[in-house]
């Protein structure tokens, strides 16, 4: 009977559960970004200009979650926020480069070209000590910046507005232009960020984060993928700075200061390191406790922040990412074939 039904019944084809699930992803992130675009169209100016500070924000954060899978954390990402911004701002008011969507890659670009040749350096050490030494070049640049008058000193320079595919942009469009453009570029990174993170590539920064000794035994090279990560958050951090450069029309040396790397730890430490979509959750809840704490406790926000970030600790200590992650493990476990 078992032989009738297998040559009278044709075999169905199934789609790799990899294939379909990133299909998934595509479809969502899509119809998540569209959503966004729409809902912005009819957001204040001020709820605008809060989740497009996010948006970019939270490019720079899912730098530091890229380099926390492989077991290291940078307190120095305003290194590569401050670069990726002064790259932009540069470029808009000595080369006359106007354009925001090249104007952000441009600072993506310089900050990975900056960087690029303190990741060999940097992919030898671990724990306190790749924090610390990132957080020192991060201070480095901060001096530096703060010391050169050619490019405003203590004070910055300020930056005019941006145009769009060669379109310039009125007053009453130039908030939402700037919104969308974020959107777009922070969804498109982040779906790039969730392919890596699945690829053999990121799967193996998981496996250098538990037992870098087996890696090595197996063929694959630890330096190498710390390296790699390191220049992968290089430019989303640059282009995130490049972002919010435009937004706020304006560049001083804080960008760099360790205050700024400080923030955008705690969105990594609020989001956790297993979801992409947690990292901008965590960066939009950050800049709303930050702006209604700042309007009704002026004197006290840094403390409510605290205390939120402490309840989270507690109660999430794998971020708020873990919430859906955890429930989508256990569902595949059920629907594991046996």
């Amino acid at each position: 009977m078992s032989a009738l039904i297998s040559t009278t019944v044709p075999a169905v084809p199934m789609r790799p559960p990899q294939r379909a699930s990133r299909h998934l992803l595509l479809i969502g992130g899509i119809a998540l970004t569209a959503a966004l675009l729409v809902a912005g169209a009819f957001m204040p100016k001020w709820l605008t200009f809060l989740v497009t500070m996010a948006a970019s924000h939270g490019l720079v954060s899912l730098g530091i979650v890229l380099m926390m899978r492989g077991g290291v954390v940078s307190f120095g990402q305003g290194l590569v926020f401050a670069i990726g911004a002064y790259a932009a701002a540069l470029a808009y008011t000595r080369l006359g480069l106007t354009d925001a969507i090249g104007l952000a890659v441009l600072g993506g670009i310089v900050a990975t070209l900056a960087v690029g040749p303190f990741a060999p350096l940097l992919s030898r050490y671990r724990g306190i000590f790749f924090a610390m030494l990132t957080l020192a070049l991060s201070m480095v640049v901060f001096g530096v910046l703060v010391k050169t008058e050619a490019l405003g000193g203590s004070d910055g320079f300020n930056m005019g507005r941006v145009t769009v595919l060669g379109q310039k942009l009125g007053d009453a469009q130039v908030g939402y232009v700037l919104y969308a453009v974020t959107i777009v570029a922070a969804a498109a990174l982040a779906l790039l960020a969730r392919i890596y993170f699945d690829s053999s590539r990121g799967l193996l920064s998981l496996a250098v984060r538990d037992n870098e000794l087996r890696v090595e035994y197996l063929g694959g090279s630890v330096r190498r993928a710390m390296a790699i990560n390191f220049m992968l958050a290089a430019f989303a951090g640059g282009t995130g700075g490049a972002l919010v450069v435009m937004s706020l029309g304006h560049i001083d040396p804080n960008f760099s200061y360790w205050t700024t790397s400080g923030e955008f730890v705690f969105v990594a430490i609020l989001a956790g390191w297993q979801s992409v979509l947690a990292v901008f959750i965590a960066s939009t809840v950050l800049e709303v406790v930050r702006s209604f704490s700042s309007l009704y406790f002026p004197n006290t926000w840094q403390l409510s922040l605290g205390l939120f970030l402490l309840f989270v600790i507690r109660f999430l200590p794998r971020g708020i990412g873990s919430l859906w992650i955890r429930r989508t493990g256990a569902t595949r476990h059920q629907d594991a074939p046996r």
